[in-house]
């Protein structure tokens, strides 16, 4: 059982000096659910380099390497991205018995996360020994621009995962090269993460002082500082439909959460610009891009909740 006071969502509020571990029971805790995390990510790449297969580690374990020994960061999965072209392949061994106990959410390259080729982040990445096995995670510059996408992928509305970003700007290595981190990508996605890193200035007191873009990030557009409050202060969090079809309370309070669609996350849909003083053309666009996907999972639950 986990003992008392290791709740993650009163943890992720308090500030950083407070947030510190000082239970014993609670810091064994911890590292127990580390060690976990870590076995299991070193069997994944095992079971995949058996069929030369070599996976990217992002987000999750690789976001808490950035947090001091002494604080806590869960991670609900392993996020591993392969290859575009290897993922067919990837996809159906992660399918096999093998890895029913890993808990893998496997991803086909980066996806809308990145643009930046896969051979050249993969050329870039870096390994690190876990249990004895190399592990390939991103080089720092990169999972920094990823973890701030993802962020605002989400809408914002994790406010306790700006930690995430708070971390990896304020422990980056003394080499950290900001020209590869935001200027290898378009100027909408620098802007992204350069407004991402402002609120985790501005909400978590990240120390941006010494930062080449520090004047811009203070300067978040007003619209996107409410559009957070207000994720924050909703007692509802976007989820797939589907899953609350038998739940008509939650259904419609799933079905009003999109309406309108989250500004955040239809900026992200449609790689939209963070300073347009207009978004709402990026919520239509938002809504025809996932209309059809959202479909594709809703009417095969409702064929099976009939039979």
């Amino acid at each position: 059982m986990k003992p008392p006071g290791l709740c993650y969502s009163f943890l992720v509020h308090l500030s950083p000096k407070d947030r510190t571990i000082e239970n014993a029971d609670e810091y064994r805790w911890h590292l127990l659910q580390k060690k976990i995390v870590e076995s299991k990510i070193a069997r994944a790449f095992d079971l995949f380099r058996q069929f030369e297969i070599e996976p990217l580690l992002i987000k999750g374990w690789a976001a808490q390497r950035s947090y001091p020994q002494n604080r806590s960061r869960t991670s609900s999965d392993i996020d591993l991205a392969v290859a575009p072209v290897r993922y067919q392949h990837a996809e159906k061994l992660y399918r096999t018995k093998e890895f029913n106990d890993v808990g893998v959410d496997l991803h086909k390259g980066l996806r809308h996360l990145d643009t930046v080729d896969w051979d050249d982040l993969f050329a870039n990445s870096i390994t690190i020994d876990v249990d004895g096995v190399p592990i390939r995670i991103l080089r720092p510059e990169d999972h920094l621009r990823v973890l701030c996408v993802h962020w605002l992928t989400d809408g914002g509305a994790y406010k306790e995962r700006l930690w995430d970003i708070y971390y990896a700007v304020a422990n980056r290595p003394d080499d950290f090269d900001w020209e590869r981190c935001m200027n290898i990508v378009s100027e909408t996605r620098r802007r992204w993460v350069v407004c991402v890193i402002g609120l985790a200035h501005r909400y978590l007191d990240l120390n941006i002082d010494d930062l080449p873009f520090a004047d811009e990030a203070r300067s978040v557009p007003h619209w996107l500082v409410k559009a957070v409050e207000r994720e924050w202060a909703s007692d509802v969090r976007l989820a797939p439909i589907h899953v609350f079809l038998s739940d008509p309370k939650m259904l419609m309070k799933q079905i009003r959460k999109r309406i309108p669609p989250n500004p955040i996350q239809a900026m992200i849909d449609v790689e939209g610009s963070i300073d347009s003083r207009i978004r709402f053309h990026y919520q239509i666009g938002s809504v025809v891009k996932r209309t059809v996907p959202s479909a594709k999972r809703v009417i095969p639950a409702l064929f099976h909740r009939v039979k």
